[in-house]
């Protein structure tokens, strides 16, 4: 039985084990997200396979993330996490012996792919809760920044790094290692305080309790526009790492063993924008900077797909993070802060059913549009349609 939180904010050793946690789970995410595609494009050197896999890992979001909100605000989250990182360590071992046996085909790789972001839409929204109630809400810019800090040394700089090393030894030896990473951060994470859950209630039907978060958040002006910019961009973005990995083979001619350096630039990129972010909101004013990151994260997708040298995407690719986490590190900071505490899982994964849950859509039609035209069309597309959105949302933004 975990303690309570006493003193909260970033500084306290109960946020500083969240971080560790976070971390440790996101380096083997970043291993998996970079080898999971990866190995699939090796494998198959199909855009229709790439874009199946794709699908699978972000489907969850559509049919998971909703109900799964609303269990993390009946159970206690310290435990939901554990439980989930626990699971996705079975599943990532299971997944390198299969590939370590050679017999991983397309469909265990998209099976392996639904049940890891399945679980994994539990993890993120109990680890939302977590981060609201240890950090307090006088801290909660600099949480998230610190969030996306984590997220982007663990899950774009540190895993990619490793996954670029153990995919040229075995990719097997990329999934043993996520799974490593889960039974580590399940230590950190039973080591964490209990939250209180005064006001957070088990009364009431999962259909009532559905009703309630998607009300909140339909209801709320600030966060319909948040999820319109969010869901559009998100799809966009689908599109655009569905077919990352088979791009970078096919149509910048990179070694398969360097491809997770492109993720390793975009983590750099990143790392400037979650501490920019923060910096640059109090003097310009936080919907100029939000529309100034999605606007710039257009004109990124469009320049890599247009001119496919080397140095132009390296480029591109570290605007990819620099404006990803600006963006993200104000719009959850917002989204928090319109978002009563009892609500919070529900809320939060309400929000990304809706954000995030049309991804597949994205990363459905990123191969067969790459198949019937060009894999820099896919780019071309996603950055105008970000771009366009900035334009059509500064307002709205504006406004709340």
């Amino acid at each position: 039985m975990g303690r309570a939180i006493g003193v909260k904010g970033v500084r306290t050793a109960e946020f500083r084990l969240l971080t560790g946690a976070w971390v440790t789970s996101l380096v083997g995410d970043g291993v998996r997200t970079v080898a999971l595609p990866l190995y699939t494009a090796v494998s198959t050197r199909s855009p229709l396979a790439a874009s199946a896999v794709a699908v699978a890992v972000v489907l969850p979001w559509l049919v998971v993330a909703f109900p799964a909100g609303v269990l993390v605000d009946r159970w206690r989250p310290r435990l939901v996490v554990a439980v989930a990182h626990t699971f996705r360590a079975v599943v990532t071992g299971l997944l390198a012996y299969t590939v370590f046996t050679d017999s991983a085909s397309v469909a265990v790789l998209c099976a392996a792919g639904f049940l890891l972001t399945s679980a994994e839409t539990f993890a993120d929204t109990a680890s939302q809760v977590l981060l609201v109630e240890i950090a307090g809400p006088d801290d909660l810019e600099q949480a998230n920044g610190r969030f996306v800090t984590a997220e982007t040394v663990g899950m774009d700089l540190a895993g990619p790094l490793a996954a670029s090393l153990l995919f040229w030894w075995n990719p097997a030896a990329c999934f043993a290692l996520d799974a490593l990473t889960f039974v580590v951060a399940t230590f950190f994470v039973l080591r964490l305080p209990e939250v209180p859950r005064e006001g957070h209630t088990g009364l009431g039907t999962l259909r009532s309790q559905l009703v309630e978060g998607a009300s909140h958040l339909v209801h709320t002006r600030g966060l319909r526009v948040l999820v319109l910019a969010v869901g559009i961009s998100a799809v966009c973005a689908a599109a655009v790492n569905a077919m990352l990995a088979l791009y970078s083979v096919n149509v910048l001619g990179m070694p398969e063993q360097l491809m997770p350096w492109l993720v390793v630039v975009m983590a750099l990129g990143a790392l400037l924008g979650a501490r920019l972010s923060p910096a640059l909101a109090p003097r310009l004013g936080n919907a100029p900077v939000m529309v100034g990151a999605l606007a710039l994260l257009g004109v990124a997708f469009a320049v890599f797909g247009a001119v496919p040298l080397l140095p132009v995407a390296i480029a591109a690719v570290f605007c990819f993070g620099l404006a990803s986490a600006g963006w993200n590190v104000l719009s959850a900071t917002r989204r928090q802060r319109l978002t009563p505490t009892p609500l919070m899982g529900r809320v939060t994964s309400a929000y990304r059913v809706l954000a995030w849950g049309l991804s597949p859509i994205g990363a459905g039609l990123a191969g067969p549009l790459a198949a019937a035209t060009s894999l820099g069309t896919v780019y071309l597309v996603a950055g105008g349609v970000v771009v366009l959105t900035a334009v059509a949302l500064a307002r709205p933004l504006a406004r709340t």
